[in-house]
Parts: structure tokens; sequence; C-alpha cells
């Protein structure tokens, strides 16, 4: 991205999208009973209080009655029922992972594979995004963590530490490449997760060979443990590779939730919140639901000057349902420089 004199003025800014992260499915509801929904009608209902509250994108994942994370594309379909229902005009967004969990006691947390995770794109009502994760890695969401971060949950006993600090997320091409290609057949959109420069050089390869022909909507994640640093150094650096044309979110954990969010909203990009990131408020003195998350994020990006997008603004800014015809369409509507033609050709600035 390019930064040039007024970009950091709000009026030469879109207006924030702020997407939340209710469910939170690496924790169980004792973590955090006051904020942690169950029954389906507390699962629709946080979507809700999350739209009224700014946030335009829901970052959905699904609970069994027992609290556990689903893996039942049946219970998806429920709850985006639910939702469109109840907020016709949010984003819905599902989290590709479908939610890392045990689906019974004694069982350990794991992905599921790639043809169920295909099956995403078959979800009936669908939804307007779909999280792809690009290229097998690390994930450890512990390694930056405080241990007063997850004192008191089940992330603090041995078996819930000692799963999400082993978690890989499993990403090969033969997965990604079909992925993104089902879900664009099925007209939703991929939000890509980039852990760092290389996941998103992967997926500008995927365009230049035209195997995704769509906007490039994105996650910078920044949680360490595999994952990019959080610090306006990896941000910095991130920043540089990818083309004026994306639709960057920053997404962070626990107490550096915060300030990445901060940085991501002066710097005209946008921002993630919620229980799947953070429980804490800045001095650990309380946990924050996803809502006091939420309304923190609009007091502070008001004071800078900045809106909030309404869903309308949202969809127009995330290019919901838009796709292209050609390679040449694509790389030129997200910004790219054109494919090279057996010759030199500059990449930093070119004719027009």
């Amino acid at each position: 991205m390019n930064f040039l004199d007024g970009s950091l003025f709000p009026e030469n800014q879109d207006k924030l999208v702020i997407t939340a992260a209710p469910y939170g499915p690496e924790w169980i509801p004792s973590d955090f009973p006051q904020d942690i929904p169950v029954t389906m009608e507390e699962q629709v209902q946080k979507a809700v209080d999350c739209y009224n509250a700014g946030a335009t994108v829901l970052h959905l994942h699904v609970r069994e009655l027992d609290g556990r994370g689903s893996k039942r594309l049946s219970m998806f379909n429920e709850l985006i029922a639910g939702v469109r229902k109840a907020v016709p005009e949010m984003i819905i967004q599902v989290g590709g992972s479908i939610s890392f969990a045990p689906e019974s006691d004694g069982a350990a947390a794991k992905w599921l594979s790639d043809d169920t995770r295909h099956m995403l794109a078959e979800l009936d009502p669908k939804p307007d995004q779909v999280t792809v994760t690009v290229n097998t890695t690390q994930m450890n969401v512990l390694e930056q963590m405080d241990v007063k971060d997850t004192a008191g949950t089940s992330l603090a006993e041995i078996d819930g530490a000692r799963a999400y600090s082993n978690m890989i997320v499993p990403s090969t091409p033969s997965f990604f490449e079909e992925h993104v290609q089902r879900l664009t057949k099925a007209g939703i959109q991929s939000a890509f997760q980039f852990y760092n420069v290389n996941s998103y050089e992967t997926v500008e390869r995927l365009i230049r060979r035209g195997l995704y022909k769509g906007p490039l909507v994105c996650n910078w994640v920044a949680i360490g443990g595999g994952m990019d640093q959080p610090t306006i150094y990896s941000l910095a650096n991130f920043l540089r590779a990818i083309p004026d044309g994306s639709m960057l979110t920053v997404e962070s954990s626990m107490l550096n939730t915060l300030p990445i969010n901060m940085m991501g909203i002066a710097m005209g990009l946008h921002v993630r919140c919620g229980i799947e990131d953070n429980l804490w408020n800045q001095t650990r003195t309380a946990k924050m639901t996803t809502v006091q998350q939420i309304e923190q994020l609009v007091r502070i990006s008001r004071e800078f000057g900045r809106e909030i997008a309404t869903a309308k603004e949202a969809r127009e800014i995330c290019k919901i349902g838009v796709f292209y015809d050609t390679v040449e369409e694509t790389l030129a509507a997200n910004g790219f420089a054109p494919n090279p033609k057996g010759r030199q050709q500059g990449y930093l600035r070119k004719a027009a």
C-alpha cells in the first residue's frame, strides 16, 4: 500500500469496518458465562447485539447445546438463517476452521478433512464470506499470551493448553486452490487469512495464474506462534507488499488486540475484536464482552475523526458479490501491476 500526503486524514480514508468475533470456539462457556452464547437463540441475539453496537461483519462459529464448538454443517445453516432473518444486512463470514475443538469427551481437538471443509461452499443459506487459510503453518495461539490471560480458564488446563499450543493450520495447495474456486462458483467471497508476507504472495500467484478472480479482502493475523508478530514493524512490512486495492483488516490477540486495532484505525485499515481474540480490558481488572470491545473501537475511531461504516457501506468496501472475468481485470481492480509480457517491466510505476 502507498501512504501519500494526507493518507492519515480521515476524509481520505474509508469508513471503518468492524468485524466481530463473538463466539470464541477456543473457550468453554464457564470461561466467560456472561458472554458466551450457547443456545441457538442466544447465538442469533449475539449477532444482533454486535450489529447494534457498530459491527458490520460477523465472524461466525457455532456451538452445540453442550457448549462445544459445533462441526455440524446443519448447525451452521441454522445459525446463518437465524442471523439473516434478524440482521439481514450484516456481512456473515464463516470461520473456515469449522471450530477447532474436540467432538466428544477425551477426543483430541482437530480440524476436519479437506472434503468436509470444501462443503462450506454448499452452506444454505450461503454466507457472504468464508475465511481461507493459505499455506500450512503452526498456529500456537498461546505463544504470546501471558499466564494472566488464561488464568482460571480452560486454556490454563494441561489438555486445553496442549491442544491449542500444538495447533497446526492445514492448508496445502491441493486444498486452497480447489477451495477458492468452489467458493467463487457458489458466489461466496474468499476472506484470506494472511499470517505473513509469504502467505499473501501465494495468493498473488493464485491471482496471476487465474485461479482466483475476485477482490483481495484479507486479515493480517498477528498473534505470534507461527503467525506474524504484533508490532508496527511487521505491519509496515506487510503493508509495503500488498496493493492499494486491498481491503485489509488487522487482527491480534489478548492485550495486543487494542493497540493493533488503534494502529489500523489510524492508518485507514479495518479492525476485528471479540472474545475469540481477547477476554480482557487493558489492565486485566475485568473481562470485556464482545459488545463492549466494539463500543470501545467505535469511540476511539470517532476520536480519530473516522466514522463507522454502515452495513451498506461495509458491503461496498468489502466488494461483496463482486467477481472478475479475467486475470487482467482482477489484477487491475486490486491495484497489482499487470503480468509481465516477456520483457523487463516496472512494478512500482507504469504508464497509463
